[in-house]
């Protein structure tokens, strides 16, 4: 899974999960929990909707917020992580259904926002 750093990563939410199993993705949502082992956790994106988030490794650090995943989408529909980075927005706030409104926009226009 390592080279899903090499190939380009389609942003999708989570009714998007289903079209790109075994491709590299981009997930940012909202923490809403995590399992007590630290090997998952769940986030909800812009629209409300929950994905899964499963790690190779415990987390070593308490995850709130805004975290954006990269990942493989496995036949479960589960996002399974190669990284993470929590996306501060204490100071200014993170509007994730404007993102989605994005994603929306980058997915409806392909010819605009090419990612092969």
């Amino acid at each position: 899974m390592s080279g899903v750093f090499e190939a380009p990563k389609h942003r999708i939410n989570a009714s998007m999960l289903s079209q790109y199993v075994s491709k590299p993705v981009c997930f940012t949502g909202r923490v809403e929990k995590v399992h007590p082992s630290g090997k998952s956790f769940t986030l909800t994106d812009g629209e409300g909707k929950t994905a899964s988030v499963e790690l190779n490794e415990p987390l070593d650090e308490e995850l709130s917020g805004i975290v954006e995943v990269v990942g493989m989408v496995s036949n479960k529909g589960t996002v399974m992580a190669v990284a993470y980075t929590a996306l501060r927005d204490d100071k200014i706030p993170f509007d994730l259904e404007l993102y989605n409104e994005a994603l929306k926009i980058i997915h409806d226009h392909p010819q605009h926002y090419p990612f092969q």
